[in-house]
């Protein structure tokens, strides 16, 4: 990355994630899930904890340096965050065992809604004078039964060639390679934009620092260079989210 631009903090990115769920959470299912579905999924998660603490014989002074790390992640507004990293991609499985089609991703911490709509052949919006080499993401939406989708929405999202992604960079413009793109009558898209560079994950902040600690299980502190895209059906079929590496 570029040592002379200032790096999105982990306190800075978290609280844009968290007001990117919750302006997400308002229009989409979340309101729709029943409080009973809540209470027992919760209920299962703290009997998990419940056992760890037996598995570890876990004291006082480690609960409470437990409880002091999970404060500041809340505190730090890196629960987006977290949860991105170490539990999405557990709900991303589940989820797919009972879906058709191409098989979804994690929507990730950087994802932002209410993106500028683009024509099926298109330019995501850049600087004037976007470095980066030149890039062509071309593709067709189809339903299970190989029917093209027309008016499909493909919403794109990637960092720059410097690794930052706008909306999380102080430097970078607002809507800087982001868009929503309709497909056509044929359910096709052209996008050109600019190859996006691998990102850091914040590690100013207690995730960053969980992660760097190296007594987790393998976890990429840094991913690798790919463009997001979360596909958008008509209101007749169910939405994806899909991320090429």
């Amino acid at each position: 990355m570029t040592a002379t631009q200032p790096s999105p903090t982990a306190a800075g990115s978290g609280a844009n994630a968290s007001e990117s769920f919750k302006a997400a959470a308002s229009t989409q299912d979340v309101a729709d899930t029943p409080p009973e579905r809540v209470a027992a999924i919760v209920t299962s998660v703290l009997k998990g904890v419940h056992g760890a603490i037996a598995e570890h014989d876990v004291t006082y002074p480690e609960f409470r340096a437990a409880k002091a790390w999970l404060m500041s992640v809340g505190e730090g507004g890196e629960w987006p965050l977290f949860m991105d990293v170490f539990v999405e991609h557990a709900v991303e499985e589940q989820v797919a065992k009972s879906q058709t089609g191409t098989k979804g991703s994690i929507l990730g911490p950087y994802f932002l809604p209410g993106r500028v709509k683009l024509s099926s052949t298109c330019q995501l919006p850049r600087r004037d004078d976007e470095q980066g080499t030149p890039l062509v993401l071309e593709g067709r939406v189809r339903d299970t039964d190989g029917t093209p989708l027309a008016g499909s929405e493909v919403d794109v999202w990637h960092a720059d060639s410097d690794g930052y992604y706008s909306g999380f960079a102080p430097h970078v413009p607002d809507g800087n390679l982001r868009g929503v793109v309709v497909t056509d009558a044929e359910g096709r898209f052209e996008i050109n934009t600019i190859q996006p560079a691998p990102y850091q994950i914040p590690h100013d902040g207690p995730t960053g620092q969980l992660i760097g600690s190296g007594r987790l299980a393998p976890v990429a502190a840094r991913a690798p260079a790919h463009p997001g895209a979360c596909r958008g059906a008509p209101a007749d079929h169910d939405a994806a989210l899909l991320r090429r590496w």
